[in-house]
């Protein structure tokens, strides 16, 4: 959650602020920021296996009355305009073509004054993209972005830049409890897959075919 916490830190998210995290998958994300930044979450997910395990988890770890869990889809969000101060998208919307409808969507949720929180893998200055990645099995289901289109579409929405950092994922360094999950989670949910993703996905990172940012926007 090194990455979470880092997002949330640059766009200064605290107590009581009305969150979307858009494509939440299990909701790791949104119970860090209900947990620790007091913030009250709404997640939504086309999969609903994957909402009902992520609002299973909330239950257990008390955080229900924090984080609510919604199966909808990204491209149509069952929410009124200027819902939320904060719309969350953490490594969701790879799979998505329309990318100017989505963020046309995003502006739309969001109060005056609202702030866009985003983090993507995009696509790097070498290509094509190894398959198969976590998101997609092949070149039909995965629409990256070079960085500059990606700001610039986003900007075109409706947002204006406040913050565009370059990062890195980030490995379990110490301690049991995260190697364990990394260890259960992933082959759980990738099966099969999961060593040739790992290996295309080192090379991805590693050939420079995929590079992940962290972006902060205001609505205007």
């Amino acid at each position: 959650m090194v990455l979470t916490r880092r997002l949330a830190e640059m766009g200064g998210l605290g107590p009581g602020m009305r969150v979307l995290d858009v494509g939440g998958g299990l909701g790791g994300p949104a119970r860090t920021l209900a947990a620790e930044f007091g913030c009250s979450v709404t997640l939504i997910d086309l999969a609903e296996s994957y909402v009902q395990a992520a609002a299973a988890l909330t239950d257990l770890l008390g955080l229900s009355k924090n984080v609510s869990h919604v199966v909808a889809d990204a491209l149509d969000p069952p929410f009124d305009s200027e819902a939320f101060d904060i719309v969350w998208t953490q490594n969701s919307g790879m799979n998505i073509f329309d990318k100017s409808r989505l963020h046309d969507g995003y502006h739309r949720l969001l109060r005056p004054g609202g702030r866009l929180l985003t983090q993507e893998p995009m696509a790097g200055p070498v290509q094509p993209l190894i398959f198969p990645v976590m998101w997609a099995a092949d070149a039909s289901t995965s629409f990256l972005l070079p960085p500059d289109e990606m700001r610039a579409l986003i900007e075109a929405a409706g947002f204006r830049l406040q913050a565009w950092e370059f990062t890195k994922a980030v490995k379990a360094q110490t301690g049991a409890g995260p190697r364990v999950q990394l260890q259960r989670i992933q082959p759980l949910v990738m099966g099969d897959q999961i060593e040739a993703i790992s290996a295309a996905g080192r090379r991805n990172n590693a050939e420079g075919r995929i590079v992940m940012v962290q972006g902060v926007f205001d609505k205007v």
